[in-house]
C-alpha cells in the first residue's frame, strides 16, 4: 500500500473532533450507528416486554451513540462510571421525588445533589444530571427506577468493552496504527471543571452559579407557562458541558444549531411514538432519526438523542412537547450567549472563570478497561 493510500484509510477511521476526542469515520462509522440502534431496541423491548418503563431511560441514547462513536471518547473509556453514576443519581432523583412536589426548591436540590454526585466520583458521565431531574419531571416514585437505569447502563458498559477491542483490531488490521483509535491521553479523557489542573477548586466551582440561575428561571418559565419540558432533563446536561468545559463543547459557539437539532428530534421522537405501535421500532426509529439530524446539521450533541426518545417514558405526548423543547433549547442559547457576553465585559478580577485547561486522566480501574 503506498503512502497516499494508506493516508487515505487513516481519514476514513477516525475524525478528530472537540478536545482531541476521536469520531469514527467510514464503514466503521455506520457500524457504530448500528450498533449503538440495536442496543436501543434490545433496551426498549425490555421495558416493553416487563412494563418497567424506567429502564428505557432516554439518555442511554446519548450514551451509546457516543460510546459506539467514539471509542476513545470521556464515556467509552470511564465503564465503571458509566454504569455506576446514572444510578447513584436516579436514587437521587427518586428520594427527592417521594419526599417533596415539583418546584423551585425540588428542582434545585436535585440538580446540586446530581451535580455532587458526579463531581465526587469525579465521573466523566454528566447525563446522569439528568437520570435524577427525570423522575422529579415525570414524577417516577418507584424505587424500580435506579435498578432499572443501572440494567441499562450496565449493560452498556459490557457492550463497551469489546467494542473498543474490536475497533482497535479492526484499525490495527486495515493500517497497523493502534494509536489513532485507542490509548486514551489527558486530551482525550477531559474531567469536571473541578478537576482542572491549575484551577482553584472554589474557582471551578463557579460555572454552576450561572446553570444554577438558569434552572430557576426555567422552573419560573414551567409555573407561569405550564409546560414542565420546557426544562426538559437533558437540556441541564447540555449547559452543564457548556459551563464546565467551554473550549471542548461541541456546541458552543453555535447558538442556533442548538434549538433547531433539539426541536427536529423532539417532533421525530413525538411523532414516531404516536405513529408505531411497536415501542422498539418507535425507539429506534427516533434515534436514528436524531442522529440524521445531527448528520444533516454536522453537529455532535450526543444529548438531542435523549431529547428524541423522551417521549417514549412520557404518558401522553403531544405537539406541546417539541414546542417546549424549542423553547427551553433557545431560552438556554440564549442565556449563554448573554452570560458570556457580560463574563467578557467585567474586569479581569471580578469576572467567572470557566476553565479552559487540559484535564487530567480518568480513574485507574476504568483506564484498565
Amino acid at each position: 500500500m503506498d503512502a497516499n493510500s494508506d493516508t487515505h484509510s487513516k481519514s476514513e477511521a477516525v475524525h478528530p473532533i472537540d478536545g482531541g476526542q476521536q469520531s469514527l469515520e467510514g464503514g466503521i462509522r455506520r457500524t457504530a450507528d448500528i450498533v449503538a440502534l440495536v442496543y436501543i431496541g434490545v433496551i426498549a423491548t425490555v421495558a416493553s416486554v416487563t412494563g418497567a418503563f424506567y429502564v428505557m431511560f432516554p439518555e442511554l441514547a446519548a450514551l451509546s451513540w457516543d460510546v459506539m462513536e467514539r471509542p476513545r471518547g470521556r464515556w467509552a473509556t470511564s465503564p465503571v462510571l458509566l454504569a455506576l453514576t446514572p444510578a447513584l443519581t436516579g436514587l437521587v432523583g427518586t428520594l427527592v421525588t417521594r419526599t417533596m412536589p415539583y418546584g423551585f426548591v425540588s428542582v434545585l436540590m436535585t440538580v446540586i445533589a446530581c451535580v455532587v454526585v458526579v463531581r465526587a466520583l469525579r465521573s466523566p458521565v454528566a447525563p446522569a444530571i439528568s437520570a435524577g431531574l427525570l423522575p422529579l419531571v415525570l414524577g417516577v416514585t418507584s424505587w424500580w427506577y435506579p435498578p432499572g437505569i443501572l440494567f441499562g447502563s450496565s449493560l452498556l458498559a459490557a457492550v463497551s468493552i469489546p467494542w473498543r477491542r474490536y475497533v482497535r483490531a479492526s484499525a490495527v488490521a486495515g493500517r497497523g496504527d493502534s494509536q489513532c483509535v485507542d490509548s486514551p491521553s489527558a486530551a482525550i479523557l477531559a474531567k469536571d471543571a473541578a478537576e482542572v489542573v491549575g484551577v482553584p477548586r472554589a474557582t471551578a466551582s463557579r460555572p454552576l452559579i450561572p446553570l444554577m440561575v438558569f434552572v430557576a428561571i426555567a422552573v419560573g418559565v414551567v409555573k407561569l407557562t405550564g409546560m414542565r419540558f420546557i426544562l426538559f432533563p437533558p437540556l441541564v446536561v447540555i449547559l452543564y458541558e457548556m459551563f464546565s468545559h467551554p473550549d471542548q463543547c461541541p456546541w458552543v459557539g453555535r447558538p442556533v444549531s442548538l434549538p433547531v437539532a433539539c426541536f427536529l428530534a423532539a417532533v421525530g421522537g413525538y411523532f414516531f411514538r404516536a405513529h408505531f405501535a411497536s415501542d422498539t421500532l418507535a425507539a429506534m426509529f427516533s434515534m436514528a432519526w436524531g442522529i440524521a439530524v445531527l448528520r444533516v446539521l454536522d453537529f455532535h450533541v450526543p444529548p438531542t438523542l435523549a431529547v428524541a426518545l423522551l417521549p417514549m417514558v412520557m404518558t401522553n405526548p403531544g405537539l406541546g412537547y417539541p414546542i417546549a423543547v424549542g423553547l427551553g433549547t433557545t431560552l438556554a442559547s440564549v442565556w449563554f450567549v448573554l452570560f458570556e457576553k457580560w463574563n467578557r465585559a467585567r474586569p479581569e478580577t471580578t469576572a467567572i472563570a470557566l476553565p479552559t485547561t487540559t484535564p487530567t486522566v480518568s480513574s485507574t480501574v476504568d483506564s484498565a478497561l
